[in-house]
């Protein structure tokens, strides 16, 4: 007896269509590749649909979509975008009727968590914030090295994103706003917030926070990443 087929597993980001409006996703007549979810998954998307409908996320979802169509102005030439991403948080915050917001950021970021905070209050939102090393527990804690430490003697204090995590679950925030946060912190202040979450910045050392700059030179000055970019262990 064969096993009934399983469908192939979604590759989007290869999808082979170019034309993003002759895309199977886009338009019911599209061309599609044979590991198109969209294609596959009709059960998925019906469920997505159900949840989109469902009491808990139908406002969420028909705000992003006001917020997303605010950000474009049609002109003779085509839409052109008129909002900067904080505008766009503020006014999904303001649709959504949200009165408490958690700002959850980097310490290297404190400059602009300032302003963000300024903003954000003068829109009339109250912000609870919590930054990266609050709580000023040792890194030696988690069992690193001296080498493995920016400061190799003395202590090094971590960055806790579960204390920043609790800091705005318990002030019942409506929302939080992650900026800056090291990769791997992020997921771990995601995976422990009780409130949804949205991203105003994310942390490039290089890149001055704009993680695409480097993905834009992919086939110029940062054509090294076509190769593994570390060594196999061992």
């Amino acid at each position: 007896m064969t096993k009934p087929q399983q469908p192939m597993e979604a590759n989007c980001a290869a999808c082979p269509i170019v034309k993003s409006t002759e895309r199977r996703c886009v338009r019911a007549d599209g061309k599609h590749p044979p590991d198109c979810p969209t294609a596959t998954m009709p059960d998925a998307a019906r469920d997505s649909l159900g949840v989109y409908k469902s009491e808990a996320f139908r406002e969420m979802a028909r705000v992003a979509s006001q917020v997303e169509r605010a950000g474009y102005a049609p002109e003779h030439n085509g839409l052109h975008a008129v909002r900067p991403r904080i505008m766009e948080l503020v006014d999904f915050a303001r649709r959504m009727r949200y009165g408490k917001l958690g700002l959850i950021f980097c310490m290297g970021l404190r400059k602009e968590a300032a302003i963000t905070e300024k903003i954000l209050a003068t829109n009339g939102f109250d912000v609870v914030s919590a930054v990266c090393k609050v709580g000023c527990l040792p890194k030696s804690e988690l069992g690193l090295t001296g080498e493995e430490q920016l400061r190799p003697s003395g202590h090094e204090t971590m960055c806790n994103p579960v204390m920043q995590a609790a800091i705005t679950n318990r002030a019942g925030v409506d929302l939080n706003i992650l900026l800056g946060l090291c990769v791997g912190h992020d997921s771990l202040v995601l995976a422990h917030l009780e409130a949804p979450a949205t991203v105003l910045a994310v942390k490039d050392r290089l890149m001055g926070h704009n993680p695409l700059a480097a993905l834009y030179m992919y086939d110029s000055f940062y054509a090294w990443m076509h190769k593994p970019m570390f060594e196999e262990d061992g």
